[in-house]
């Protein structure tokens, strides 16, 4: 989704934190995994941030494994919404392959419309990121941040008609991380911005560090310390152009 997308919710989660939104879909060239990460390391060098939490919605939760893994010193933790797990990103494979329009019959009109609005502006790299959304093995991934003691939280809508429960909590469970469903009855896969308010609700009762008033917080780099590869000052940013929001989009 394209980080506007996600602009309610970091609204809300502004007033409390320095909230940024990487453009993973706008990349030079063609869409890699590696390229994906890359720029968004590139992104948070160039800001000049040293620790962040992490927050990704869908796909998005993909490329925050990966980045959590590559990256154990920076990140304080993360947190997971409905995110395409070990086991159910195979039977959406077979899905979009056989019938690619029923996926999007599965998803509400805001995200159908979000998904578009992306897919016009990208759409080579839409197929590619999803392509590796739903082949790639995440495993490896999860086990590495675990063994990296990483804490980590999985918020799932109540009636998420993209993604079964089940799988969210066995992504959970292979996390070590808490499991948590939307209080509501009916909140669908893309409540992080259709609802959220509510999605906000959620996130204040995870305890996370990055909202804890009295621990260090998340962000700039102490002084005197240079970013890894950090750009001069003056130089272009990155592609993935930075955005008030959630780390991870979907």
């Amino acid at each position: 989704m394209k980080p506007e997308t996600y602009l309610p919710l970091a609204q809300i989660l502004g007033a409390r934190a320095r909230v940024i939104i990487p453009a993973i879909f706008e990349l030079r060239g063609a869409w890699t995994f590696r390229r994906a990460l890359a720029e968004v390391r590139a992104t948070l060098d160039y800001l000049d941030i040293d620790r962040f939490s992490l927050l990704g919605h869908s796909f998005g939760g993909g490329l925050e494994l990966g980045l959590a893994c590559e990256n154990p010193d920076r990140v304080v933790e993360c947190v997971f919404s409905d995110t395409l797990g070990v086991e159910e990103r195979f039977g959406l494979a077979q899905e979009a392959t056989r019938h690619p329009l029923g996926i999007l019959r599965m998803a509400t009109p805001p995200a159908t419309k979000a998904f578009f609005e992306s897919i016009i502006g990208h759409p080579a790299q839409m197929l590619a990121a999803a392509m590796w959304g739903f082949s790639s093995d995440r495993e490896p991934y999860i086990y590495c941040v675990v063994a990296n003691g990483i804490p980590c939280h999985v918020l799932w809508a109540s009636r998420d008609s993209l993604l079964a429960r089940s799988d969210g909590e066995e992504f959970a469970r292979g996390l070590h991380a808490t499991f948590n469903v939307a209080s509501a009855a009916r909140v669908n896969h893309d409540w992080m911005f259709c609802e959220p308010e509510l999605f906000a609700k959620h996130l204040d009762r995870l305890g996370l560090q990055v909202f804890d008033g009295d621990s260090p917080a998340p962000g700039r780099r102490a002084p005197g310390r240079r970013a890894p590869g950090r750009r001069a000052p003056g130089r272009r940013a990155p592609s993935g152009r930075p955005s008030s929001g959630p780390a991870q989009s979907e």
